[in-house]
Protein backbone atom coordinates (compact mmCIF):
# COMPACT_ATOMS: atom_id res chain seq x y z
CA UNK A 1 0.00 0.00 0.00
CA UNK A 2 1.61 3.49 -0.93
CA UNK A 3 1.55 6.18 1.77
CA UNK A 4 -1.13 8.24 1.45
CA UNK A 5 -3.16 10.96 3.46
CA UNK A 6 -6.15 9.25 3.11
CA UNK A 7 -7.37 5.61 2.76
CA UNK A 8 -10.25 4.15 1.26
CA UNK A 9 -13.67 4.05 3.28
CA UNK A 10 -13.93 0.76 5.39
CA UNK A 11 -17.13 -0.11 8.12
CA UNK A 12 -15.82 1.30 10.67
CA UNK A 13 -14.64 4.62 9.19
CA UNK A 14 -18.14 4.77 7.76
CA UNK A 15 -19.55 3.83 10.64
CA UNK A 16 -17.82 6.56 13.08
CA UNK A 17 -18.86 9.13 10.14
CA UNK A 18 -21.82 8.55 10.89
CA UNK A 19 -21.91 9.18 14.37
CA UNK A 20 -19.51 12.40 13.47
CA UNK A 21 -16.67 11.10 15.44
CA UNK A 22 -13.60 12.87 14.41
CA UNK A 23 -10.70 10.79 13.81
CA UNK A 24 -7.09 11.23 12.12
CA UNK A 25 -5.79 8.32 10.24
CA UNK A 26 -2.60 6.33 9.59
CA UNK A 27 -1.77 4.19 7.21
CA UNK A 28 1.98 1.95 7.90
CA UNK A 29 3.20 -0.86 6.14
CA UNK A 30 1.43 -3.83 8.06
CA UNK A 31 3.87 -6.43 8.86
CA UNK A 32 2.65 -10.45 9.36
CA UNK A 33 2.18 -11.35 13.11
CA UNK A 34 3.91 -7.67 14.06
CA UNK A 35 1.17 -7.00 16.36
CA UNK A 36 0.80 -3.62 18.43
CA UNK A 37 4.25 -3.49 19.48
CA UNK A 38 5.03 -2.91 15.20
CA UNK A 39 2.68 -0.65 14.26
CA UNK A 40 3.18 1.74 17.59
CA UNK A 41 7.12 1.62 16.22
CA UNK A 42 6.98 2.61 12.75
CA UNK A 43 4.09 5.22 13.88
CA UNK A 44 6.18 6.58 16.80
CA UNK A 45 3.33 5.62 19.51
CA UNK A 46 3.63 4.60 23.12
CA UNK A 47 2.60 0.65 22.69
CA UNK A 48 0.41 1.69 25.79
CA UNK A 49 -1.87 3.86 23.49
CA UNK A 50 -1.92 1.15 20.56
CA UNK A 51 -5.27 -0.65 21.33
CA UNK A 52 -5.65 -4.03 20.17
CA UNK A 53 -9.14 -5.35 19.42
CA UNK A 54 -9.84 -9.21 20.43
CA UNK A 55 -12.64 -11.02 19.45
CA UNK A 56 -13.14 -13.81 22.07
CA UNK A 57 -15.40 -15.99 22.92
CA UNK A 58 -17.29 -17.14 26.06
CA UNK A 59 -17.83 -20.97 26.95
CA UNK A 60 -20.89 -20.95 24.91
CA UNK A 61 -19.13 -20.10 21.94
CA UNK A 62 -20.80 -16.44 22.07
CA UNK A 63 -18.44 -13.95 20.96
CA UNK A 64 -17.19 -10.74 22.55
CA UNK A 65 -14.67 -8.33 21.78
CA UNK A 66 -12.05 -6.74 24.41
CA UNK A 67 -9.89 -3.89 23.88
CA UNK A 68 -6.56 -4.11 25.04
CA UNK A 69 -3.31 -2.23 25.49
CA UNK A 70 -0.67 -2.96 22.82
CA UNK A 71 1.70 -3.74 25.34
CA UNK A 72 -0.53 -5.66 27.37
CA UNK A 73 -2.69 -9.39 27.39
CA UNK A 74 -5.91 -10.01 28.53
CA UNK A 75 -6.34 -12.28 31.50
CA UNK A 76 -8.68 -14.67 30.31
CA UNK A 77 -9.37 -15.68 33.81
CA UNK A 78 -10.20 -12.25 35.56
CA UNK A 79 -12.19 -11.71 32.55
CA UNK A 80 -14.74 -14.13 32.99
CA UNK A 81 -15.13 -13.24 36.12
CA UNK A 82 -16.16 -9.43 35.64
CA UNK A 83 -18.32 -10.64 32.79
CA UNK A 84 -19.98 -13.81 34.71
CA UNK A 85 -18.87 -16.04 32.15
CA UNK A 86 -17.26 -19.51 33.09
CA UNK A 87 -14.57 -19.44 30.74
CA UNK A 88 -13.04 -17.18 27.59
CA UNK A 89 -10.68 -17.97 25.33
CA UNK A 90 -9.36 -16.12 22.10
CA UNK A 91 -11.76 -17.26 18.71
CA UNK A 92 -9.33 -19.15 16.06
CA UNK A 93 -8.87 -16.57 13.70
CA UNK A 94 -10.97 -18.15 11.19
CA UNK A 95 -14.01 -17.83 13.45
CA UNK A 96 -12.94 -14.32 14.25
CA UNK A 97 -12.80 -13.47 10.82
CA UNK A 98 -15.95 -14.36 10.29
CA UNK A 99 -17.99 -12.71 13.47
CA UNK A 100 -16.19 -9.96 12.82
CA UNK A 101 -16.30 -9.60 8.85
CA UNK A 102 -12.70 -8.14 8.97
CA UNK A 103 -9.35 -9.72 8.83
CA UNK A 104 -7.40 -10.65 11.71
CA UNK A 105 -4.57 -8.05 11.77
CA UNK A 106 -7.37 -5.43 10.82
CA UNK A 107 -10.00 -5.93 12.91
CA UNK A 108 -11.71 -2.77 14.19
CA UNK A 109 -14.42 -2.93 16.94
CA UNK A 110 -16.48 -0.29 14.58
CA UNK A 111 -18.19 -1.80 11.94
CA UNK A 112 -18.38 -5.14 12.68
CA UNK A 113 -20.60 -7.62 10.63
CA UNK A 114 -21.87 -9.20 14.05
CA UNK A 115 -22.85 -7.49 16.86
CA UNK A 116 -20.85 -8.43 19.73
CA UNK A 117 -20.87 -7.13 23.47
CA UNK A 118 -17.63 -5.15 23.78
CA UNK A 119 -15.41 -4.76 27.08
CA UNK A 120 -12.65 -2.07 27.12
CA UNK A 121 -9.45 -2.03 29.49
CA UNK A 122 -10.50 0.52 32.37
CA UNK A 123 -7.21 2.26 32.49
CA UNK A 124 -7.84 3.11 28.23
CA UNK A 125 -10.38 5.66 29.54
CA UNK A 126 -7.89 7.28 31.36
CA UNK A 127 -5.48 7.97 27.97
CA UNK A 128 -6.50 11.58 26.14
CA UNK A 129 -6.09 9.67 22.77
CA UNK A 130 -5.60 5.86 21.46
CA UNK A 131 -5.17 4.11 17.93
CA UNK A 132 -7.29 1.56 16.90
CA UNK A 133 -7.37 -0.78 13.81
CA UNK A 134 -9.54 1.21 11.71
CA UNK A 135 -10.87 -1.96 9.60
CA UNK A 136 -7.63 -3.11 7.58
CA UNK A 137 -4.51 -4.44 8.03
CA UNK A 138 -2.11 -1.23 8.03
CA UNK A 139 -4.50 1.22 8.85
CA UNK A 140 -5.02 2.64 12.57
CA UNK A 141 -7.10 5.81 13.53
CA UNK A 142 -6.54 8.05 16.51
CA UNK A 143 -9.58 8.71 18.51
CA UNK A 144 -10.82 9.86 22.22
CA UNK A 145 -11.37 6.73 23.99
CA UNK A 146 -14.37 7.48 25.21
CA UNK A 147 -15.93 6.90 22.06
CA UNK A 148 -15.70 3.37 22.15
CA UNK A 149 -18.27 3.71 25.14
CA UNK A 150 -20.46 6.11 23.38
CA UNK A 151 -20.26 3.96 19.92
CA UNK A 152 -20.31 0.96 21.13
CA UNK A 153 -21.55 0.84 24.09
CA UNK A 154 -18.60 -0.64 25.85
CA UNK A 155 -18.10 -1.30 29.02
CA UNK A 156 -14.78 -1.34 31.27
CA UNK A 157 -13.50 -4.42 32.56
CA UNK A 158 -9.73 -4.94 34.41
CA UNK A 159 -7.83 -7.76 33.00
CA UNK A 160 -4.76 -6.36 31.98
CA UNK A 161 -1.29 -7.97 32.50
CA UNK A 162 1.90 -7.62 31.76
CA UNK A 163 3.28 -9.33 28.79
Amino acid sequence: MSKRGHVSETPATALLRFHKVVFTEHPYEYLEHGGAEHSAEVLGFDPFTVVKTLVMQDQDAKPLIVLMHGNRKVSTKNLARQIGAKSVEPCQPEVANRHSGYLVGGTSPFGTRRDMPVYIEESILALPRIAINGGRRGYLIGIEPQVCMQVLGAKPVQCAIDL
